[in-house]
């Protein structure tokens, strides 16, 4: 079978993601397996259940979500890969003593791809005993949009990714206030499919999650360099020393994880984000959200390195 793997957007921090193309542990392994864009993320749970898509990879938040709205588990993660949130908050002028509470005295302009980078902030936020309506927030503009809008004068921080972080710090355009990393272990991103296709599907999902696994041995012993180099063709039009710089600074944070395990604790801060936050009303278990076993024996196995 040809596992149909979609993704949700094109994004530096998604790089564990890309190796097993680039580095063929896929093929190595045994599995099959095409990789496509998500034609709406609004129909995730529909494309999975429709068999438009096989396998995912997101935020566990869409998990709780659905599980959020259906109250029956439908939608499991399996195989984690981005542990950390790999947003970055960047501010028109150099802010070395950062706090949150500056954050009140600016325009702040936050992403509006997808709700996680904000429901994570406004948690950070609330835990200072910042209160996230009393910020002057732009919630409406893309991340390119927002870069403009920096480079204006209409915005005076505003909330980005890699590669885009890395090309507006070159540019000289903007200077890192706050890495959302540092608020420490937070599941981020996970390979997800149906309960169904786990059921029929078991041994070509846990040799892709092997492959996985063998791609993150390798991320956490290269350089920068060969992460760029490995990524390369998957981002044609951005320079190869932004990628090396983009890539060193979510290795030297922690973003990218060193095995698939999706551990109860990155889970749980997740969760209480998405609730603090009101994207769902109730705190789904994670029992009825992750599958561990692929990853588990994948460990155990112990493959080699890509």
């Amino acid at each position: 079978m040809t596992i149909n793997l979609c993704e949700s957007f094109r994004a530096m921090f998604y790089t564990p993601f890309y190796l097993p193309f680039s580095l063929g542990t896929y093929e190595a392994e045994g599995v099959d397996v095409t990789l496509s864009t998500s034609p709406s993320l609004d129909t995730v749970a529909e494309q999975l259940r429709d068999g438009i898509a096989d396998v995912y990879w997101g935020g566990p938040m869409r998990i709780m979500v659905m599980r959020d709205k259906n109250r029956e588990p439908e939608i499991l993660g399996f195989s984690e890969a981005i542990t950390r949130d790999p947003f970055f908050l960047i501010g028109k002028t150099p802010n070395p003593d950062f706090d949150l509470k500056d954050l009140l005295d600016v325009r702040f302009a936050s992403v509006s791809e997808v709700p996680t980078p904000w429901m994570c902030l406004q948690e950070d936020l609330r835990r200072a005993d910042i209160d996230p309506a009393t910020l002057d927030r732009e919630p409406g503009r893309t991340m390119p949009e927002n870069v403009e809008a920096l480079a204006a004068g209409e915005a005076d921080v505003i909330q980005l990714f890699q590669p885009y972080a890395e090309q507006v710090l070159v540019s000289n355009a903007g200077s890192i206030w706050y890495t959302q990393a540092s608020r420490g272990y937070c599941t981020y991103t996970t390979l997800y499919a149906t309960k169904d296709m786990i059921g029929a599907q078991p041994d070509a999902l846990h040799r892709m999650t092997r492959a996985m696994y063998r791609c993150q041995k390798w991320l956490h012993s290269v350089k920068p360099e060969d992460i760029a180099s490995a990524v390369a063709e998957f981002f044609p039009d951005i320079d190869p020393d932004i990628l090396a710089s983009a890539a060193k600074r979510y290795i030297d944070l922690g973003v990218w994880g060193k095995d698939p395990h999706l551990p109860r604790a990155g889970f749980e801060r997740l969760r209480d984000s998405l609730v603090s936050g009101g994207l769902i009303n109730h705190r789904p278990e994670f029992e009825d959200c992750v599958h561990n076993t692929f990853a588990d024996t994948a460990i155990a196995e112990d493959p080699p390195t890509a």
